[in-house]
């Protein structure tokens, strides 16, 4: 695969993929307790790793002996959704199959309603910002992997279908187009956008038939959750797991690479294998629905502990409404 080089200098530097991340000694003592008993040492040092919109802890832990573990922890008084999001993470990345790259889960537990995760640590790194051609395409080529060893979905994953886990999300232009009929001048909104608000709005409705499918798919491909090493592409936090079409997570990707300085979405889209064969209206009925999401939450208050995410949707959202321009060809 060979995506067309993007000159980074021509669009505006993407804001970075980063929330407020919890240091691990600001963890409740009883929980690092727990990891150390279960790890069977004295963890010696603790990474913060950045990258992510969680406020909870993020670490690469050393242990006195020298082996290695990453932890996350979160609990209700950081965000009240976050712990709820982290048992969902540990269900899936528990019963994922050997085959696929991701870092094995070693255990959780929780206390006082904060949730750990214990995970093999993976020593890699996050793609280039902006995105180096060489490396994006090995992430392309790792995408059309992911896809074709979790279609179907693997047995017992126990994953929601993409409808229940994003049916009252995916509203975006109908949330516009109701606050527009209720008075609401939608101040600062594209003037194409508003131009053709009921049409979106429509287009989107027809999202969850077109993404409907049998393959288990991430659901929140970015750069932030991959790490690469020598000889692989690792894909992290699986929380949002889902069964859909196989090409879904390709076309949610689309706008944060674009974002990141990487191709025009649609000539990816056109060649890579998982899309290659999609219907092109079901491609952009869920590419309507995924920049709905995006334009309207980027006009909603930040929520609790997530002061960065709402500029990181409307990078994405810019990016992806150019796209659904273009292949809408709408004026």
């Amino acid at each position: 695969m060979d995506p067309a080089r993007h000159q980074p200098d021509q669009q505006p530097a993407a804001p970075p993929a980063q929330g407020v991340r919890l240091a691990w000694d600001a963890v409740p003592e009883t929980l690092r307790l727990q990891a150390e008993s279960y790890l069977a040492g004295r963890v010696v040092g603790a990474v913060t790793q950045p990258g992510g919109f969680s406020p909870g802890a993020a670490a690469r832990l050393r242990l006195a002996d020298g082996r290695r573990a990453f932890a996350k922890a979160v609990g209700p008084e950081l965000n009240p959704d976050s712990p709820g999001i982290y048992r969902a993470e540990a269900r899936i990345a528990a019963r994922l199959p050997v085959t696929v790259p991701a870092p094995r889960l070693l255990t959780s537990f929780e206390d006082g309603g904060w949730v750990m995760l214990l995970f093999e640590d993976i020593d890699g790194h996050s793609p280039a910002q902006p995105w180096i051609p060489g490396e994006l395409d090995r992430v392309l080529d790792a995408v059309a992997m992911l896809a074709e060893e979790l279609t179907p979905a693997p047995a017992g994953i126990g994953a929601p279908t993409v409808t229940e886990r994003f049916g009252d999300d995916f509203r975006g232009w109908r949330h516009l187009a109701a606050a527009h009929d209720d008075g609401d001048d939608l101040s600062g909104l594209d003037p194409w956008a508003r131009r053709n608000l009921s049409r979106l709005a429509g287009l989107e409705s027809g999202w969850e038939l077109a993404a409907r499918g049998g393959a288990l798919v991430h659901a929140d491909l970015r750069a932030d959750n991959l790490l690469l090493t020598g000889d692989k592409v690792y894909v992290v936090d699986w929380p949002w797991a889902c069964t859909a079409q196989p090409w879904f997570d390709l076309v949610a990707m689309l706008p944060s690479i674009g974002m990141q300085g990487g191709p025009d979405p649609e000539k990816i889209c056109r060649v890579h294998p998982v899309t290659r064969a999609a219907h092109p209206d079901a491609i952009t009925a869920v590419l309507a629905a995924i920049t709905g999401y995006f334009i309207d939450r980027s006009r909603q208050p930040p929520p609790p502990g997530l002061p960065t995410v709402r500029r990181f949707q409307l990078a994405q959202g810019q990016i992806a409404l150019g796209w659904l321009r273009q292949r809408t060809r709408w004026r």
